[in-house]
């Protein structure tokens, strides 16, 4: 888990000094891609709809943290508030985090003559790939902690993080609203705070334990 956190944390800020210095390589394939898909995005209005639909409904960053505030509620009550308050403040760090870096970079979004959707702020990293790495992190992360030898959905589970978290990335540079390195920023920055928390997590369950024995 360390090396989890440290490399993508690594590979986070080297991804961001390559975008803020505007490192021509990444600038070029980041360009390339977004034609590519904006103009197979205005070939298929219908299969444009259905991203539309997953992008601003099912993978929506306020769907997400809607999600990581029920299992927060959850995890209350069942008295575990020391998970509770973990969930909801990585959330919410990591919400803080996205837009610090927004601010800090200032990058523009793709502008279209005929763009198929819109979105406003900065462009990097990406508020719906870094929210649902995050939510889906804690969520797999919370089941682990509770449920880990009773429950047997977690092929199931696992399978619609995956496709959860690469889906909404996919429908950020396909609806012309992101460059492909924002996206990606955004899953390593969120990987990063979901392994920095399980981390801090695990550090003050110990600190609890030695307490206890003094």
């Amino acid at each position: 888990m360390r090396t989890s956190a440290l490399v993508s944390g690594v590979l986070a800020l080297i991804l961001l000094v390559l975008v803020a210095v505007e490192w021509s390589p990444l600038l070029s394939f980041d360009r390339s891609v977004a034609e590519a898909l904006h103009r197979n995005a205005l070939a298929h209005p219908g299969f444009t709809h259905v991203n539309r639909v997953l992008t601003d409904w099912v993978w929506d960053p306020w769907t997400m943290r809607a999600l990581a505030a029920v299992t927060a509620v959850l995890l209350w009550w069942r008295r575990d508030r020391r998970a509770a308050l973990w969930v909801a403040g990585t959330s919410l760090l990591a919400a803080g985090l996205q837009q610090a870096v927004k601010d800090l970079v200032g990058r523009e979004r793709p502008q279209w003559t005929d763009p198929v959707d819109s979105a406003h702020y900065a462009a990097f990293p990406s508020g719906h790939a870094m929210t649902a790495t995050v939510t889906f992190g804690l969520l797999l992360w919370v089941l682990a902690l509770h449920w880990r030898e009773e429950w047997r959905g977690w092929g199931t589970l696992t399978g619609v993080a995956v496709v959860s978290v690469l889906g909404v990335g996919w429908t950020r540079v396909y609806l012309g609203v992101h460059w492909p390195s924002d996206v990606v920023e955004g899953w390593l920055l969120g990987w990063c705070c979901v392994t920095a928390a399980v981390l801090t997590y695990r550090w003050s369950e110990r600190r609890g334990r030695m307490g206890e024995r003094r």
